[in-house]
């Protein structure tokens, strides 16, 4: 038994923010932000929580897929930034869309966190264990975002992107290869709340996103290409047989520096970094959607999806459509 995407979904919030709006707030230009990142405009939400961006994703992929959510026996989220310690943010989408069939939980891998889960999804369907499942990946950024910190404030919005599975005869997730270095999480984090209690006389204090965005950067052009390419090797498949490669949308250069290392056109990698800025693990479900709904992936299509993040983690797949 295989796991096939049958339907996507994804959301945004109505409200845009372009990098004019940002200059009013930070030492910036919509030139400065653009020549470094190819983001023009952002969504951030002013209402609307994680929880709530992924549930609407999630009803847009089953509808896609032409199912209800009594027919989902599975919800695995990815996000960094839940409205709630606990509970999940899968099990609010279960309440809120009326899947009461299925099981729920949350995966933590930051940017990477939608290929995570569609590991996870892929694994728990080959076992037999589930039937049909939803794969999101949510974030709202915004609320751990520094505003007024020009490195990182303007590079990040909110968003959500799902996608329905299924078991399937036919071929669908083909080969999904994952990485973690944990040497390195210092690189790109958030730190929750602080430490405190009674004993510390400390009143615990929330964190904000840091970045040492060179070494992010030269992490991202060594590691991406790197997994592809053993991927694709690993399943036998040659990359001018791969429609699209469907990567994580950090950062315009560093898609171009993807694209040089494995000797490509950016024409094979799409981009709509542009109009949402880092949505982090909603990057890849949200272009994902975009993609299909435009008609650009066909039937028998193969991409690869891929994306990397704090941690530091990295992975990708490789789907037939």
């Amino acid at each position: 038994m295989r796991t096939k995407i049958i339907g996507t979904g994804s959301f945004a919030p109505a409200r845009v923010v372009t990098n004019d709006d940002l200059a009013e707030i930070v030492e910036t230009s919509d030139e400065w932000i653009r020549t470094r990142t190819g983001i023009g405009q952002r969504r951030i939400s002013d209402g609307p929580g994680t929880a709530v961006m992924a549930a609407e994703a999630a009803r847009q992929a089953m509808e896609n897929g032409g199912i209800g959510p009594e027919d989902i026996d599975l919800i695995i989220t990815a996000t960094s930034t839940s409205d709630y310690c606990f509970p999940s943010t899968a099990c609010e989408v279960q309440g809120m869309i009326g899947a009461v069939n299925a099981v729920g939980y949350d995966i933590s891998a930051a940017c990477s966190g939608f290929i995570f889960a569609l590991n996870a999804a892929d694994a728990l369907i080959r076992a037999g264990m589930y039937q049909r499942g939803l794969v999101i990946g949510a974030d709202n950024l915004s609320k751990i975002v520094d505003w007024a910190d020009r490195s990182t404030c303007v590079l990040f919005g909110d968003g959500a992107g799902a996608a329905v599975v299924e078991a399937s005869r036919e071929e669908g997730v083909i080969r999904t290869i994952l990485g973690s270095d944990g040497c390195k999480a210092s690189v790109l984090k958030c730190q929750s709340r602080t430490m405190g209690n009674f004993l510390t006389g400390d009143k615990p204090e929330p964190g904000y996103i840091s970045m040492e965005g060179q070494e992010v950067f030269k992490f991202a052009v060594k590691k991406v290409p790197e997994c592809i390419q053993n991927l694709l090797a690993d399943s036998g498949t040659d990359l001018k047989d791969v429609k699209y490669l469907i990567l994580h949308q950090a950062n315009y250069r560093i898609c171009e520096s993807i694209a040089k290392r494995l000797k490509v056109s950016m024409d094979k990698i799409p981009m709509n970094i542009e109009r949402y800025g880092n949505t982090s693990g909603a990057t890849i479900p949200m272009l994902l959607d975009e993609l299909n709904r435009e008609g650009k992936i066909k039937p028998g299509d193969k991409v690869v999806l891929a994306g990397f993040g704090a941690g530091l983690t990295w992975g990708a797949s490789l789907v037939q459509w």
